[in-house]
């Protein structure tokens, strides 16, 4: 077992009160480091280190910023296994998902860097005595807030893009995967960033990220985490007039109309349910099937879903791993058997072993069941069957959340319908809901939050607008 330092203005330093807090492995449940527990006092040295630098920074040149963002992804690619055995062990990340978040990153990292020398302005031709242009100039200090779930690719949209645009970060990882975090803050400092412009603390979220957002010193906030946690920041952010983006929750549909291939759409079902345990944001939440196809369709996905690999998740064969704490496993089987309960057939699954739930498929899934509405987080693939199109999509509808979406039909015209209709920030057409890439606008709306990410559009975000205008000649003033 290994005890972590935080990263403060460059130099790796214990928390204040020198209190720790342990970090669980969640599939043997055993100690796998111990971190600091930073408060409020590690809050505004953070702080503090990533206002002072925020100026030298801004002003670097953006090919100096991008060299050390490109450097960055190279170092990654060279310590995949370093990592993966990270994302394994702390995160319960399946040897295959490890490796293709750490591909995902250095990607992603690739196209900040590149990215970071197309910040971009506009002019207008108005009154034609000036010059009217915009400038866009960093935020200034970022707090960025990650999720558990895939908390090396979602943390690094945030440091990233921040970090290309000029801003500095206090960057504040999930208490339930903190060593990733610092992993992130070793790999800049191994790529030669500027002391104090990436600043990474542990500790309690509750605590750390109010101490943060109040701070006057902070500029913009970004994270991604539950619903219930967005809505906080979104509120705090707000009562100190401070901008955001939120990347929150979902409870996506996966439609699959009758014309569709049958094992095909098993296929994706099962990779957008099962895939990380069904613990992603995008993963499926409900699969909405054409009548004439549910009951041959809920058979084939519930005969793959038992044939899942399961257990250790540093197995490379291993699909379905350990979900993150007791808390989950109980609110997964809280859902399964209410699901049961209120008229659900449970094809298979529904039982587990410490961590390991089986991958369970629910047939004959109806409004009233907690599978139907919550976001279950786990790997639970609940059936909805539908008469026609229309029907589908007033059920895919039927939520307050709105982040992803699949549609796996033939025609056209009503993968259209479809496409436009669903009330989602993503719609991916002969496709799972589970889809990313580094350049794309990544983001939801109704209670999946609030601004994209990726691409130009993080860097729309991070950065703000200035409207500048020079006077060619002397302005005749009235007075």
């Amino acid at each position: 077992m290994q005890t972590y330092q935080m990263l403060i203005n460059g130099e790796w330093v214990d928390a204040v009160s020198g209190a720790t807090f342990d970090d669980l492995n969640p599939y043997s449940g055993e100690v796998y480091a111990r971190v600091q527990k930073a408060d409020a006092q590690d809050a505004d040295r953070a702080m503090a280190a990533a206002y002072a630098a925020r100026k030298t920074w801004s002003a670097t040149p953006p090919l100096e910023r991008s060299l050390v963002i490109a450097k960055a992804g190279h170092i990654l690619e060279d310590a995949r296994q370093e990592f993966a055995e990270v994302l394994i062990s702390e995160g319960g990340s399946t040897f295959g998902k490890a490796m293709f978040e750490i591909s995902q990153t250095v990607d992603l990292l690739a196209t900040a860097a590149a990215d970071g020398k197309r910040i971009l302005g506009e002019t207008f031709h108005t009154d034609p005595s000036k010059l009217s242009m915009t400038l866009r100039r960093p935020r200034g200090t970022v707090v960025a807030i990650s999720p558990w779930n895939f908390p090396l690719i979602l943390s690094m949209y945030k440091v990233a893009y921040s970090l290309t645009t000029g801003n500095t970060v206090v960057f504040k990882p999930a208490s339930e995967t903190p060593v990733i975090g610092l992993k992130i803050g070793e790999l800049f400092e191994r790529a030669g960033l500027l002391p104090g412009a990436l600043n990474v603390i542990t500790g309690p979220g509750k605590v750390l990220g109010d101490a943060l957002i109040d701070d006057p010193r902070c500029s913009f906030v970004t994270i991604t985490g539950e619903t219930v946690t967005g809505r906080h920041v979104a509120q705090r952010a707000a009562a100190n007039l401070k901008e955001y983006t939120l990347e929150l929750g979902g409870k996506n549909p996966l439609v699959i109309l009758a014309d569709s291939d049958i094992d095909y759409a098993v296929n994706a079902a099962a990779f957008g349910v099962f895939l990380h345990q069904g613990q992603i944001c995008m993963s499926v939440g409900r699969i909405i099937v054409e009548e004439p196809i549910v009951e041959e369709f809920a058979q084939k996905l519930a005969e793959k879903a038992a044939s899942l690999p399961k257990g250790d998740p540093s197995r490379p064969q291993t699909v379905i791993g350990p979900l993150i704490n007791d808390k989950q496993v109980k609110k997964v089987d809280s859902h399964v058997k209410d699901a049961v309960a209120k008229g659900a057939r449970l094809l298979t699954g529904g039982q587990y072993q410490d961590r390991v739930y089986d991958p369970t498929v629910l047939a004959g899934v109806t409004p009233e069941m907690l599978v139907y509405s919550e976001e279950t987080f786990g790997p639970v693939a609940s059936i909805v069957s539908v008469q026609n199109a229309q029907e589908a999509l007033v059920v895919a509808n039927d939520t307050t959340y709105g982040l992803s979406a699949g549609v796996i039909t033939k025609d056209l015209e009503k993968a259209i319908y479809l496409a436009e209709g669903i009330e989602a920030g993503m719609v991916h057409v002969n496709d799972a809901s589970i889809d990313a890439e580094a350049s794309v606008p990544f983001g939801g709306c109704k209670e999946s939050g609030q601004g994209r990410e990726g691409g130009r559009y993080s860097l729309e975000e991070l950065t703000e607008v200035k409207w500048v205008t020079i006077q060619k000649s002397q302005k005749a003033f009235p007075f």
